[in-house]
C-alpha cells in the first residue's frame, strides 16, 4: 500500500485525539527503535517526550514481543474470574515495587480505568461521595476521570460531569495563587486552603483526595518538600481516602520507582498504566493497601472488566518491569535528569523567554514567558485558536527538525525514554533551543 494510501486510510476511516479532524497531518509512522521512530518517507524523529511520557523502555525491545508472543502460545485470554500463572507474578512483582502495604492490584485497560476504579473502590470503602482534586491535574478522559480532572479538557462535557468532584488550588510556586515568597510557604498555603475546602465540604461527605504522583500534562508542578506527607496527614486526621495517580509518574519516570516515593508517603489507592507497559500492549492498575483489601473479604467488590488481568497484558508489563530493573533504567533517570537541568540553566542565559523549568528525573516542563518579570506567558492557559501563533510555530519548528514532544500552550515537555544517551539529549535540547529561539522573538 502506498504511503499516501495508508495517511488516506486513517484520515477518512478513524477519529483522532483531542482535534478538529479537518486539515490534519498525521505523520506517518513506519518503524522504532530506541529513542527515535522513523516516518515512511525514511525521516528520523528524535522521541523526547516518550510519545505520551509512556514508552519508558524506548522503542522496539524485542524482548517485550518475546514474552508476549510465549504467553499466546499457552493462553491468550482468559475471563477474569480465573487465575492464571502471569497474574499472580505481576500482582506479586508491583506488591513489591510499590510503597508500604499496597498489596493487591485490580487490572485495567488504562489510566483512565484505574482512577475511575480508584474513586469507585473510595466510595464503597468509605460510604462517603466526594472527590477532591487539583485544578492543575489531568487524571484521563472517560466520564469520571476527566471530571475528576480539572484540566480544560473536561469543559465540553462538563454538564453532564461525574457529581461530588472538588477542586483546589495547586501549590504552584512560580504563579503562586497567594503570591508566597517561596515554595514552602506557597505549600503551606495550599494546605491551608485545602482544609477550609474540606470543613465547607463537610468532612464526613469526603471519600478521597486524589492527586498525581508527580504533576505532569498540567505543567510539571513541583511538590513542596512537606506538601504530600501533610496531606497525608490531612486524610488520616479526617478519615479520608489518598488516592495517588501515579498512570504518568510510574516506573522510574521521575528518577524513583514512584512520584510519591521522593515524599515518603504510602496512599490508600495506586493508580498505574503507561510505564507499566511502556506502551507496548494496554494495560493499568488500581492498587490497594492490605486494610482496602480486607474489607472486600466480607463486602462485595462490584466493579469489572471484560479484559482485567488480561494474560497477554500481563505478559508484557511483567517483562517490562524486569527490564526496567535489570537495566536500572530508574537510576539512569535520575542522573540523566539532574544532567538535562544543569543544560536547561545554560539554555536559560541564552533564551530570555525560559521563565521557569520544573524537572524530576525524565519529567520536566519548560515554561515560557514574554517577560520574566511579569511572567506573561508567551501562550495564555488554555489559549484560543487564533492565541496559539507562537505555540503553533514552536511545535512545527520541532517537527521540522526531526524531534517529536509535547509542546502545549506556553509549555514544552522534555520526558525522553528512561535510558536516552547523553548525545540523544544534547541533540534533543539543541533542537528545543532552536524552537524557544521563536519564542525569544516575543519578548519585551
Amino acid at each position: 500500500m502506498s504511503d499516501q494510501q495508508i495517511v488516506k486510510n486513517n484520515l477518512e476511516y478513524t477519529l483522532f485525539s483531542w482535534a478538529k479532524q479537518g486539515n490534519l497531518n498525521p505523520i506517518n509512522a513506519s518503524h522504532a527503535k530506541g529513542s527515535y521512530f522513523y516516518d515512511r518517507d525514511g525521516k528520523k524523529y528524535l522521541d523526547f517526550s516518550s510519545q505520551l511520557m509512556n514508552v519508558n523502555i524506548g522503542h522496539g525491545d524485542q524482548r517485550i514481543t518475546d514474552a508476549v508472543a510465549k504467553q499466546m502460545k499457552e493462553v491468550s485470554y482468559v475471563y477474569p474470574g480465573m487465575a492464571t500463572d502471569v497474574r499472580g507474578k505481576l500482582g506479586k512483582k508491583i506488591a513489591e515495587i510499590t510503597p508500604g502495604n499496597l498489596t493487591k492490584t485490580f487490572f485495567t485497560l488504562g489510566g483512565a480505568e484505574a482512577i475511575e476504579n480508584g474513586i469507585k473502590l473510595a466510595r464503597m470503602y468509605t460510604g462517603r461521595h466526594k472527590i477532591i482534586t487539583h485544578y492543575r491535574a489531568y487524571h484521563g478522559a472517560t466520564y469520571g476521570a476527566i471530571s475528576a480532572g480539572g484540566d480544560p479538557r473536561r469543559f465540553p462535557v462538563d454538564s453532564q460531569a461525574m457529581p461530588n468532584v472538588v477542586h483546589v488550588e495547586n501549590p504552584y510556586a512560580y504563579r503562586c495563587p497567594w503570591n508566597s515568597s517561596s515554595i514552602e510557604e506557597c505549600g503551606e498555603l495550599a494546605l491551608a486552603h485545602l482544609e477550609r475546602v474540606i470543613k465547607f465540604q463537610n468532612p464526613e461527605s469526603i471519600a478521597a483526595i486524589l492527586f498525581e504522583g508527580e504533576s505532569g500534562s498540567s505543567g510539571c508542578i513541583k511538590y513542596p518538600p512537606m506538601y504530600l506527607k501533610k496531606i497525608r496527614d490531612i486524610c488520616d486526621r479526617y478519615g479520608i481516602l489518598f488516592i495517588v495517580d501515579e498512570v504518568m509518574s510510574g516506573f522510574g519516570r521521575t528518577g524513583k520507582m514512584f512520584g510519591i516515593d521522593h515524599h515518603d508517603v504510602t496512599p490508600d489507592i495506586m493508580c498505574l498504566a503507561k510505564g507499566l507497559t511502556s506502551g507496548y500492549l494496554p494495560l493499568g492498575g488500581t492498587v490497594v493497601t492490605d486494610t482496602i483489601a480486607n474489607h472486600f473479604n466480607d463486602h462485595p467488590m462490584v466493579i469489572g472488566l471484560t479484559y482485567s488481568a488480561h494474560p497477554t497484558l500481563c505478559a508484557a508489563a511483567l517483562e517490562n518491569i524486569r527490564i526496567i530493573e535489570e537495566e536500572q533504567l530508574v537510576d539512569k533517570a535520575a542522573k540523566m535528569g539532574t544532567y538535562i537541568e544543569t543544560e536547561i540553566e545554560k539554555l536559560k542565559k541564552k533564551h530570555p523567554s525560559i521563565g521557569d523549568f520544573r524537572n524530576t528525573g525524565l519529567l520536566g516542563c519548560i515554561e515560557l514567558v514574554k517577560n520574566r518579570k511579569t511572567k506573561e506567558p508567551i501562550t495564555p492557559w488554555n489559549a484560543k485558536p487564533n492565541e496559539m501563533e507562537i505555540t503553533n510555530k514552536m511545535a512545527t519548528k520541532i517537527r521540522e527538525l526531526g524531534m517529536f514532544t509535547f509542546v502545549r500552550w506556553n509549555w514544552i515537555f522534555i520526558a525522553p525514554p528512561l535510558n536516552i544517551s547523553k548525545e540523544e539529549v544534547d541533540e534533543g535540547l539543541e533542537i528545543v533551543s532552536q524552537a524557544i529561539a521563536i519564542a525569544d522573538q516575543y519578548c519585551n
